[in-house]
């Protein structure tokens, strides 16, 4: 375990920290981090982004599950800085989604906001909460459970 990390944490070392590559990562930067407890995550949505071509044509917005999906990597990292080489060469893989409320859309140009927290572990499994904002704003909100897994 290391408590000496270096923010932020720019995309080069968000590649060393998930498996996740283009077009599904969905985490540009680390900007917060409190060892075993919270994390907070960028994640910058362009109008470049491939699911604005069908979702939706004319209004974009970008799709609630993939907002989730953006809160549970942002575990993945915090599970990963907290516990350092002890999870290097595992995947987490999403078990379950609890309590999930949209609140706003999240549009091209908007920078979303990752903040997650761990509510509890057990064995292989963590339970994070995590909000995810523009702007300030609640833009979803989620339960989430991961996996911890061998490669």
């Amino acid at each position: 375990m290391t408590t000496d990390i270096s923010l932020p944490i720019l995309i080069d070392g968000v590649h060393k920290l998930l498996p996740h590559r283009y077009p599904f990562l969905l985490i540009d930067r680390v900007v917060e981090f409190e060892h075993g407890k919270r994390v907070v995550c960028w994640k910058n949505v362009s109008a470049n982004e491939e699911f604005f071509q069908g979702h939706f044509p004319g209004q974009p917005v970008m799709p609630g599950v993939l907002v989730i999906e953006a809160l549970a990597q942002a575990g993945g990292i915090l599970t990963h800085l907290t516990k350092g080489k002890d999870c290097e060469g595992n995947l987490s893989y999403l078990v379950k989604v609890d309590a999930a409320k949209f609140s706003r859309m999240v549009v091209p140009g908007d920078r979303l906001e990752l903040e997650v927290t761990i509510k509890r572990e057990i064995r292989n499994m963590t339970m994070y909460s995590g909000i995810a904002r523009v702007d300030g704003q609640q833009a979803a909100c989620a339960e989430i459970l991961c996996a911890e897994v061998p490669r």
